[in-house]
């Protein structure tokens, strides 16, 4: 096939996945074998945040196939050895917050009074019947611990959650199926939404953010995933820095 590009610009190969040497993993429809190829340009992903400059390519097994030569102007990176292992994670608004900096990422130190309608409807879920909360969160962190680079499967980048609701809501509103709320609503709605879309889409891949380098979540709805329609796929790109 040909090198995949983003117009005439050459698109990295960021790595590849055999999918017949991972483990199995129930509600995770990858594919029993072939591999997976994760082209992104990060640089030119990160500023434009559209997804134009990121590919998943999907190679069965039995296809006949011939090694392409990169585009001498694809920036190539030192290749390493990788090994797979599971691990557990909960979604964000279950886990542990930082004792150290006493901060959450989803509760970050709001009050009762700064949450929005559903954020307190989740944390009465929480307190009301969760009562064995603590012994969950252990056992995640403890059961499968992990110091892995790249992560397949899981749930999918909050920040790339809160940008596909926030485009879903705006454009149901703009075509009328959802009437225009005021602002102070807006963010329960929202909030609403990211839990609701949690369940429909998933971390195809993503790397963990080192400092000062760009790291890349792929995104993909479960339904695309078991279908193997991974041109479905959307990429965010991060960079780490001060």
């Amino acid at each position: 096939m040909k090198w995949p590009s983003a117009g005439d610009i050459p698109l990295p190969l960021l790595f590849s996945v055999d999918c017949g040497a991972l483990p199995r993993v129930d509600g995770f429809g990858l594919p029993p074998d072939g591999t997976l190829l994760f082209f992104v340009n990060q640089e030119m992903d990160h500023e434009v945040s559209s997804g134009r400059y990121a590919r998943v390519v999907y190679v069965p097994d039995g296809t006949e196939t011939a090694v392409a030569k990169a585009p001498g102007s694809v920036c190539v990176r030192k290749q390493f050895s990788v090994c797979a292992e599971l691990r557990a994670e909960l979604p964000l608004w279950l886990q542990e917050g930082d004792e150290d900096e006493d901060w959450h990422p989803y509760w970050e130190d709001l009050e009762w009074d700064d949450m929005s309608s559903f954020q307190r409807q989740l944390a009465r879920y929480m307190e009301r019947d969760l009562p064995h909360l603590d012994e969950l969160r252990a056992l995640a962190d403890g059961l499968w611990p992990s110091g892995t680079g790249v992560l397949i499967g899981g749930y999918a980048d909050d920040e790339v959650i809160n940008s596909i609701a926030e485009q879903a809501l705006a454009g149901r509103e703009k075509e009328g199926e959802i009437p225009a709320i005021p602002i102070a609503k807006w963010y329960s709605r929202l909030e609403e939404e990211k839990h609701q879309l949690t369940n429909e889409w998933i971390s195809l891949a993503r790397e963990l953010p080192e400092y000062e380098a760009y790291c890349t979540s792929f995104v993909i709805r479960h339904d695309d995933l078991v279908a193997a329609r991974v041109d479905k796929t959307l990429a965010v790109t991060h960079f780490e820095a001060p």
